[in-house]
């Protein structure tokens, strides 16, 4: 069996995630007929709590915004291959990980239903979650092929049976 990396793993999960998300709202955007609109509207608004770049046009903002997406994407899967690796150790941290995972998710939904108030309201938040939610499932797919094992683990830590 190979070693598993942190690093490398939660790069790859983290990249997946973020493409997707990506991806998603590119077609949204095409179909709207406004390309680029959903990652210029909330790289202005990142960038106005960050400080407005030296040159604010379009492509600047994406570009800037597109990076720290991946980032933000890449450290999540980061910690989320760290949860998988302890839980393979320790089983009943997988449980409490789903346990934060859809209080996360919840909290997620919420947030972003309230974002609907602020300048981010021409962003539909079902859009928002259902690129949350197919990110996650694609960053989970990726992990769940690479750890074999994660299923008798979880399935040991939300079952309460005996240690695998």
């Amino acid at each position: 069996m190979p070693k598993h990396s942190v690093i490398r793993e939660g790069f790859v999960a983290g990249v997946i995630g973020a493409t997707i998300v990506a991806a998603l709202f590119l077609v949204i955007d095409l179909m709207a007929g406004r390309a680029f609109f959903t990652p210029e509207t909330l790289g202005r608004s990142v960038l106005s709590v960050l400080g407005p770049p030296f040159d604010d046009s379009t492509a600047t903002v994406v570009v800037i915004y597109t990076i720290l997406h991946y980032v933000a994407f890449i450290l999540v899967g980061m910690l989320a291959v760290a949860i998988v690796h302890a839980g393979e150790r320790e089983p009943s941290l997988l449980a409490g990980a789903v346990i934060l995972f859809v209080a996360i998710e919840i909290g997620f939904y919420g947030l972003t239903a309230l974002m609907t108030e602020s300048p981010l309201g021409t962003l539909a938040w079902y859009q928002i979650g259902l690129a949350n939610l197919l990110a996650a499932i694609g960053m989970g797919v990726y992990l769940w092929k690479a750890h074999p094992a994660l299923s008798s683990r979880l399935d040991y830590a939300l079952g309460g049976g005996e240690r695998p």
